[in-house]
């Protein structure tokens, strides 16, 4: 049986924004991020960073230092994704050695402990194991070892799904300072919608590995179009109890999603819609 994980999904990260990818589980937004990292080949398509096609193998390999060194990725899971067996300031080094990159700092532990204060923890970190460290400690710790290198993209994969709420918070606050004083590009995936709203610039929709909906934040979260999107968005939490009893749940079991179409319904607000009303809008 062929499965599809991501089927024709077409976007366009700005430099500088932070661009929200959202969707249940299996829908395909890590697919695509590992796709967009060279960590997965997609059997079919284009990718683009800095006037280079990663998906050609030939060109992936002649820009192989610039694409690893300028684009980093944090995952979900910090605990596997750091090697257990070294200590945090080595584990911060690692990237810079293999790629040859000489620390700014004078010595790659004096570049491991700036990168360290810098996401909020001291010197004293730098001696332990990821063992030794909680979920949040060792999250920034990975943090901390994709902007040793200075990166220019940033993907986060689920960054925050394992964290305590108060520990989320935290996270999130890290990452829009982080951006907004380095300005990298950023892709954040993650399944907390506040947390979306409130970090994105613009947001992407996906489900059963197709996007079905794209605009600014405000704009999504206020008007969503698409079934799914209006589906996904009345899942979220009401603070008060009153009104969340009252609430309504909307359900989605993706009809006509095979016969729709990507339409602009109005500047910049993309969305999949079937054939018979994708002509309401703006045309893309």
């Amino acid at each position: 049986m062929k499965v599809r994980a991501v089927d024709d999904v077409s976007f366009q990260i700005r430099k500088g924004e932070i661009f929200g990818l959202v969707g249940e589980s299996g829908s395909g937004k890590s697919t695509v991020a590992r796709c967009l990292m060279n960590i997965y080949q997609p059997t079919k398509g284009e990718i683009w960073y800095h006037d280079v096609n990663v998906c050609d193998k030939k060109e992936a390999r002649k820009n192989k230092k610039m694409l690893q060194t300028r684009r980093q990725m944090i995952f979900q899971d910090s605990a596997s994704s750091l090697n257990q067996k070294m200590k945090v300031a080595d584990i911060i080094a690692e990237p810079m050695k293999i790629q040859h990159v000489t620390p700014k700092r004078g010595s790659f532990r004096k570049e491991a402990a700036f990168q360290m204060e810098y996401v909020g923890l001291d010197e004293s970190f730098l001696d332990r194991y990821p063992s030794e460290l909680s979920g949040g400690q060792r999250q920034r710790v990975a943090i901390a070892r994709s902007l040793s290198m200075e990166p220019e993209f940033l993907a986060a994969d689920e960054p925050i799904a394992s964290l305590d709420v108060s520990i989320q918070a935290q996270i999130v606050n890290l990452f829009r300072h982080l951006q907004q004083e380095h300005g990298f590009t950023f892709l954040f995936i993650a399944h907390d919608l506040a947390m979306v709203e409130y970090l994105c610039d613009r947001v992407g929709v996906m489900y059963h590995g197709k996007l079905v909906e794209m605009a600014d934040a405000e704009e999504l979260f206020a008007n969503p179009v698409h079934p799914y999107t209006q589906t996904l968005l009345s899942a979220i939490p009401v603070p008060d109890p009153i009104r969340e009893r009252k609430r309504v749940l909307r359900t989605y079991d993706g009809e006509e999603l095979e016969n729709s179409e990507w339409t602009e319904i109005t500047p910049g607000h993309f969305v999949l819609l079937p054939h018979s009303e994708s002509g309401k809008g703006v045309q893309s």
